[in-house]
Formats: C-alpha cells, sequence, structure tokens
C-alpha cells in the first residue's frame, strides 16, 4: 500500500504556461510522463508522501512555473464511500 499524508496533495498543470519543456518529468519520473508533444500526463491520485520531495523540487524546477501541488479536495460523496468501507 502507498502511503498517503492525510493533507493530500496531486500535481496540477496551468496549461497555459505549460510550454511543454518535460523538466517534470526529468525530475519526477514516477509521476509525470510525457505525451507525444511534451506536455506532462499527471496522475489522478494524490502523490504518495515518499515522492512528495520530488515532487516539490519538479514544481520549483518548472521553468514556466506551470507546474503546482494543490491539496486534494475530498468530495462529501468520497468521505462517505470511505467511511462505509471503515465501517465493514
Amino acid at each position: 500500500m502507498v502511503n498517503v499524508s492525510a493533507a493530500a496533495r496531486r500535481l496540477r498543470v496551468d496549461w497555459p504556461a505549460c510550454k511543454a519543456n518535460g523538466v517534470c518529468a526529468v525530475v519526477v519520473p514516477e509521476l509525470v510522463r510525457l505525451d507525444e508533444w511534451g506536455y506532462p500526463l499527471l496522475p489522478v491520485q494524490p502523490v504518495p508522501d515518499a515522492l512528495t520531495p520530488n515532487a516539490e523540487r519538479a514544481v520549483t524546477s518548472c521553468p514556466t512555473q506551470a507546474l503546482r501541488l494543490v491539496e486534494v479536495v475530498e468530495s462529501p460523496v468520497s468521505r462517505r464511500e470511505r467511511r462505509r468501507h471503515d465501517d465493514d
């Protein structure tokens, strides 16, 4: 199981700012792949705790500042589903 902290974060791209430099994929290849034009393909799931330092480095290394780490906001439906599974 991958450990993700309570304050989970995920990578997001500011698409108008992204110029497909690919630095993010070099810094954290475990999380970022590039499409055929060099734009990042990011996972939907939160960044695992073990990869957070590399994800932060990718954010600060982006030459156009197009990459961000944002808090995952869980919807009420997701919380309800998780509670239902926890009760099992």
